[in-house]
């Protein structure tokens, strides 16, 4: 069983400032847009970055959807790793009107 977060509980979390996001898409994806503050680390890099997800708070993984993201959280369980998949990913983000960093701004 993966832990499951929905955007709007992210987004209270990240407000109240609890928690690191971790966008696992592909370079070109987070370039357009991503969850402001989050850290990239493609899906393909994960196994090479496993520390990266190992926090004193929560660990948010984010993709576009939710599919790739939910991958990776499984993976890292399967290692002792305790993170959270964001479910609707940043299309869902996107979709509730939440900002969005692009590649240019500080994150």
């Amino acid at each position: 069983m993966v832990d499951t977060i929905d955007v709007t509980t992210l987004k209270q979390q990240l407000d109240s400032g609890h928690g690191q996001v971790i966008d696992v898409r592909e370079g070109w994806e987070f370039a357009q847009g991503h969850v402001p503050g989050a850290s990239w680390i493609p899906m393909n890099q994960v196994p090479d970055n496993p520390d990266a997800f190992r926090a004193d708070q929560p660990v948010f993984v984010i993709c576009r959807s939710g599919n790739r993201s939910g991958q990776v959280v499984t993976w890292l369980a399967q290692r002792g790793i305790a993170t959270i998949n964001v479910s609707g990913g940043t299309a869902d983000w996107d979709a509730h009107g939440y900002p969005l960093a692009t590649e240019t701004e500080k994150s």
